[in-house]
């Protein structure tokens, strides 16, 4: 069981979430069934987005795994067929697959700091750029496609993208990952005025510095020690601390609820715990 942060009902709802097997989407899919909505979960890990499916039925809730891959519109629209046979048609829309690749990241935050061996950013490699922009801005463009359209015909839904701090002011190490959450962004506000005249409604969070699997290798050592990065991390953040995942919630819940933002759209909401309002000094 999850604390919900809003009293929001979203009965009736059928929520389909992209990303649902990692800790942030799982907790939204979760909570949005507790809710009372009825959930679609989409990963391309199947045992871990059928974990998450698991959870919720055996609390009496309704949420249904499916496994996806957000790259192929062929395996999307398939989804989308069988979401349509099990649950109805998308309410809303949570883009939650995305995230990092080694491939696509230095070992130094500063060229002048590389050492021999190290890769730096004239080593990057074309592949892992390529797989990190499609796998945020594709694996965000492709899902809406296929599951908007339930949206338009019925003339109301909700579109959340899963945006970033990185997209405001690019991390080091990272450039790839920072330049597609900015895409995702921008893409926020793009659907937004797109869809205006529909009845849709799309909004993005951008949370700041959580723990998760893909990036728990850059914060803590092996030992489960802080590495420096965590440390400077902590320093440039004014409640010191790192983001909870299920502290995304009341921003989640209030951005799909019609009636606390049924004029709330193009927005991007940071939950940084003040990453973003402190200078550094």
């Amino acid at each position: 069981m999850i604390d919900l942060p809003l009293n929001v009902d979203f009965t009736g709802k059928v929520v389909v979430i992209t990303g649902a097997g990692g800790v942030l989407c799982g907790t939204m899919a979760k909570a949005f069934a507790q809710a009372g909505a009825k959930v679609a979960a989409l990963d391309l890990n199947e045992a871990a987005v059928q974990a998450v499916a698991d959870e919720c039925k055996a609390e009496g809730y309704t949420c249904v795994g499916y496994k996806a891959n957000v790259l192929e519109p062929e395996s999307l629209e398939a989804v989308h067929q069988q979401v349509l046979k099990d649950l109805g048609p998308c309410d809303i829309l949570l883009n939650g697959a995305g995230g990092n690749n080694a491939r696509a990241q230095t070992t130094n935050e500063y060229q002048h700091e590389a050492k021999e061996g190290d890769k730096t950013f004239f080593d990057l490699d074309a592949g892992g750029v390529d797989f990190v922009f499609k796998l945020n801005f594709q694996g965000t463009l492709l899902p809406t496609q296929v599951f908007a359209k339930d949206m338009v015909e019925r003339k109301h839904g909700v579109i959340l993208n899963i945006s970033s701090m990185n997209a405001y002011i690019p991390l080091t190490k990272i450039p790839a990952y920072s330049g597609a959450k900015a895409a995702v962004s921008n893409f926020t506000q793009w659907l937004a005025t797109h869809f205006a005249g529909t009845g849709i409604r799309c909004n993005a969070i951008a949370p700041g510095f959580l723990v998760s699997n893909q990036n728990r290798a850059l914060l803590f050592n092996p030992d489960g020690t802080p590495t420096a990065r965590t440390a400077k991390i902590l320093a440039g953040t004014p409640m010191n601390r790192f983001v909870e995942s299920e502290e995304l919630l009341g921003g989640v819940f209030f951005l799909c609820d019609d009636k606390a933002s049924s004029a709330v759209t193009g927005v991007v909401l940071p939950i940084d715990a003040g990453f973003a309002a402190y200078s550094g000094v």
